[in-house]
């Protein structure tokens, strides 16, 4: 009887989180960039950007939120496309913490971010895996299923995917530029819960992904595409097929939701008759069918009306950018499809249950399977 208790008294805070078996995702705040760590039930760690280069800010939070869920080392970085918010803190978190495996899309790339596609080869020499749609990123207790790379999507809907009526009645926009065209999505699934990280593949990709055929199906976290700057992003014809249950925004205080951007263009065919929908981000979220809760890790300083932001409970930074303290918004999944989300800053908490729906088709994803 005392060995035992010694020996649970001896247990590591990773052996501890492997027994829990929940999904732990972290949403790092990096000021309107993107970092997304995920602790499987395995104990195995995927990171999705590192923020960034800012005096090597966003490389201690994420090396911080990695100590406090027990980790010593990043098992599967991957790298969503090559901008200065999604990889720049990049160099610094290699210096702080070994990451085993890289993924991301191809080296076509604007002379504008060379700087960053050279900084993600060096720091990913030897250990790099260019990914396509289909593939599976190796993380046991997981799905993590590549939906987008390098301009190509998904060929075939998924389980619970589908005809989709949403597409006639929603305007097309123009392309919002190579490196978020070009960008690794990914859909995350652990039993019932499914998380979709698009980062910043824009519109005309969405419609692509879900028009005239939803290939997605139905999720229950959205991470809000582009920060949720929702010009060029967040398309009715995706938010309202794919019906997430609750959003993450990882905007920052003067970038993502409330931004206006007025270069983004309409491509509509003339004389095609469109659904008006509702132009500010916050609203277009809230106006989701069954929407149960909306998370952000800002305050929108660029529009801090109210009615345009969340619940200050479930905001995980108000201050300005020289004040931020930078606290996360974390989730924990248990096996049977009940999450809680926790805000750093003030330990608000919601209890969420994931909805039951069409269970994906195992089978479509085993040939894209990637090996270490």
């Amino acid at each position: 009887m005392r060995f035992f208790v010694l020996a649970l008294l001896l247990l590591s805070p990773a052996m501890l989180h492997a027994q829990s078996r929940n999904l732990d995702i972290y949403w790092i705040d990096v000021e309107g960039g993107a970092a997304t760590l995920i602790v499987s039930p395995s104990g195995e760690s995927m990171l999705i950007d590192t923020g960034f280069e800012v005096d090597d800010r966003d490389a201690k939070r994420i090396h911080a939120a990695a100590q406090q869920a027990g980790l010593k080392k990043i098992d599967h970085l991957v790298i969503s496309h090559y901008h200065a918010d999604h990889v720049g803190g990049l160099a610094a978190l290699s210096k702080m913490m070994p990451i085993d495996r890289f993924y991301g899309r191809g080296d076509e790339i604007e002379p504008v971010n060379q700087k960053w596609l050279d900084s993600y080869r060096t720091a990913a020499a030897g250990k790099r895996t260019i990914v396509k749609p289909g593939d599976q990123i190796p993380i046991k207790g997981l799905q993590a299923l590549v939906v987008a790379s390098d301009g190509k999507l998904l060929a075939k809907p998924l389980g619970g995917g589908g005809p989709n009526p949403l597409c006639a009645g929603t305007e097309q926009k123009a392309p919002a530029g190579p490196e978020n065209q070009n960008m690794v999505g990914t859909l995350l699934t652990f039993g019932r819960f499914k998380l979709l990280a698009l980062i910043d593949l824009d519109w005309e990709k969405e419609m692509e992904l879900v028009c005239p055929v939803n290939k997605l199906g139905t999720v229950t976290v959205y991470q809000t595409g582009r920060h949720g700057a929702f010009d060029g992003a967040g398309s009715p014809a995706l938010l309202d097929a794919i019906r997430p249950q609750v959003a993450v925004v990882n905007n920052g205080p003067r970038k993502g939701l409330g931004q206006v951007d007025t270069t983004v263009r309409s491509t509509t065919p003339a004389g095609t008759k469109t659904t008006p929908y509702e132009k500010n981000g916050y609203a277009r979220l809230a106006k989701i069918p069954g929407i149960e809760g909306i998370w952000q890790g800002h305050l929108s300083l660029l529009d801090k009306a109210p009615n345009h932001n969340t619940s200050e409970d479930m905001i995980a930074n108000l201050e300005d950018t020289a004040d931020c303290k930078g606290h996360w918004i974390k989730a924990s999944v248990e096996p049977t499809g009940r999450f809680t989300i926790v805000n750093g800053r003030n330990g608000f908490s919601k209890t969420y249950t994931a909805r039951r729906g069409p269970l994906s088709d195992a089978r479509s994803l085993r040939p894209g399977a990637l090996t270490q």
